[in-house]
Order: C-alpha cells, then sequence, then structure tokens
C-alpha cells in the first residue's frame, strides 16, 4: 500500500481515546425484516450516537489528537451536515473555537446543531470550489487546523472504532455493510474487518443518483462526482484519495440503491424498529434488498450511521 494506514493498535488506542467522547451504541434486530430480506441482519445504531451519527468518533479523534498549539487557535471545516456538528462537538467539549464553513442551503437542522455546539458558521454558496476558497481564507484569519470530513488519517481511524465495537459484539459476521459518500466510514469499516475477521466480507452501498464511488470502484481510478442527485443529502460528496485505496483494498463491492428503494428501506426501519434514521442511512438496507440472493441466509451487519433528518420533510 503507498499509504501507512491506521494498525490494529492504533485504531483500538483511538477507541480508548474517545471513550469519554461517545457511546458504545446498541446492536438492534428485526425478526420481521429478516423475514422480508431473506437473512439475519444486526443493526449498529450510530443514530444513537452524539451529534447523531458516526461522525462523532472521527472528529473527537482529530481533536484529541491535536497539539496544544494546535488546539489554541481552534479548528475548522467545510460540511453540510453531520461532520459540521461532529467537529463543533468536539471542539465545545475540548474548550476551543470551530468555524464551520457551510453551504447556504444546509438543512436548517444541522445548522442548528452545530450553532448549539457554539460552532461559528460562515455560510458560502453550494459548491465544493466555494466551500474550499471560503475555507482557505477562515484558515488564514484564524490559524486553525483544518480537520476534514472524511479523506484524513485521523478521522479514518476514528470511523473505524465503530466497526470494533460491532465485531466484539456481534463476532462470526458473513458480511458488513456501510453507505459509502466520502468513504471515511466505509474506509474504516473495511480497515477493521481486514484487521478482525477477514473472512467478513465488505460490501458499501450507495445511491444510484450519486453513484461515484461504484464508477471509480468498477473503473480502478477515482471518477469525480459529477452532478449528484439523491434524496440521501449525507453521500453527495466525492470520494477521498485515502477511502478510495482502502476500498480498492478491502471492499467486496459497492452496489446501488435508487432514490425509492431508499425511502422504501427507510420507511421499513421506521414502520418495523420505532427508530429514526436519515435517507442516507437506509442505503445499505435498500442496496441489500435490491440484491437479496447475494444475502441469502447470511448474517449481515449494518451500520445505521445516522438519524439527523428534518421531520418536516420525511419523504413518506
Amino acid at each position: 500500500m503507498s499509504q501507512t494506514f491506521p494498525s490494529l493498535a492504533d485504531i483500538k488506542a483511538a477507541h480508548a481515546r474517545i471513550k469519554p467522547f461517545i457511546h458504545r451504541t446498541p446492536i438492534l434486530s428485526s425478526t420481521a425484516i429478516n423475514e422480508i430480506a431473506g437473512c439475519e441482519i444486526f443493526f449498529k445504531c450510530e443514530n444513537f450516537q452524539k451529534v447523531g451519527a458516526f461522525k462523532a468518533r472521527g472528529a473527537a479523534n482529530a481533536v484529541v489528537k491535536l497539539t496544544e498549539e494546535q488546539k489554541s487557535k481552534g479548528v475548522a471545516t467545510h460540511s453540510s451536515g453531520n461532520h459540521a456538528a461532529a467537529l463543533a462537538r468536539a471542539a465545545s467539549v475540548a474548550g476551543i473555537p470551530s468555524y464551520i464553513v457551510m453551504p447556504s442551503n444546509a438543512p436548517e437542522i444541522k445548522k442548528k446543531a452545530v450553532k448549539g455546539y457554539g460552532g461559528e458558521i460562515i455560510e458560502c454558496e453550494p459548491n465544493l470550489k466555494a466551500r474550499e476558497t471560503t475555507l482557505e481564507a477562515v484558515v488564514a484569519k484564524t490559524g486553525a487546523t483544518f480537520i476534514p470530513p472524511y479523506d484524513f488519517m485521523d478521522v479514518i481511524e476514528g470511523q473505524a472504532t465503530c466497526v470494533l465495537e460491532l465485531l466484539e459484539d456481534q463476532p462470526n459476521l458473513d458480511i458488513i455493510m456501510a453507505p459509502v459518500g466520502g468513504g471515511g466510514l466505509l474506509g474504516g469499516t473495511a480497515l477493521t474487518t481486514h484487521y478482525l475477521s477477514p473472512k467478513t466480507e465488505v460490501i458499501a452501498g450507495e445511491p444510484a443518483g450519486a453513484d461515484d464511488a461504484f464508477q471509480s470502484f468498477q473503473a480502478g481510478k477515482i471518477i469525480p462526482q459529477s452532478r449528484p442527485n439523491t434524496i440521501a443529502d449525507g453521500l453527495l460528496t466525492s470520494l477521498g484519495v485515502l477511502n478510495f485505496e482502502l476500498i480498492q483494498n478491502y471492499v467486496a463491492d459497492i452496489l446501488l440503491a435508487t432514490d425509492p428503494q431508499i425511502i422504501e428501506a427507510m420507511r421499513l426501519i421506521y414502520e418495523r424498529m420505532k427508530i429514526v434514521i436519515e435517507p442516507s442511512c437506509a442505503v445499505p438496507l435498500a442496496a441489500l434488498l435490491a440484491n437479496q440472493d447475494r444475502f441469502a441466509g447470511k448474517k449481515v451487519g449494518i451500520i445505521l450511521s445516522g438519524g439527523n433528518v428534518d421531520l418536516g420533510k420525511l419523504p413518506f
């Protein structure tokens, strides 16, 4: 591998480091969903995580690892959602400032969360170039350390702790599924699974309307996201370079789900499990249900990535 990725010892150390800042989330199952899916599913509920998403892990790990000098100037990032809130919260717990560049069209619930955790929001036009140039200006002015949302070793190491818990609590899984957007969760999941349970396949779910990871995986090179269009607003980002290397090495497959399939899977979890998840979170289950033969009779772990949904805009 061209990069030196975190070792299993590094991931375990990260887990110990962030323990005071995160929940150890429960694993739930549903007999009704198992019957519909034709396999046994164990849902790792990161929708119950601090800030309502797995992102709390990577942000906490990145902030705790900063030097005292870096901490004194705070942290900055650009994010339209869960990473923004996660970093603002991690900074708040550490008693340091956070500067969050958010596109003007970011969901209100996510802006409220960032403000609630004491983050300073700097709005920009809703495109990647505007996000990046605004962030550069903020970093130049404040001296804050940029903590990228997913393509960053300390963040990947933090996200890798999620499946560490899953495999401790529920070993002997045939398949583990995670959604893929930037790839921080999927990359971390694939790495930990490779160390702890190499026989377990890692399969990603991705929206058909934002399928750059699928295209990149098939082509063997990064194909940037262009004009994504999906209800899964947390998975609109282009795949990270570090994460792509992990995916190429340790992910068995990437399966697509259409928006109607994502909505159906989301609704199924609401109705059968009585828990709140966001659209991005339903993508792995949607992909599984669209490819049932592949999972028949298997034991499948699915990471429910987050539950930050605007209830006024539910798709059903």
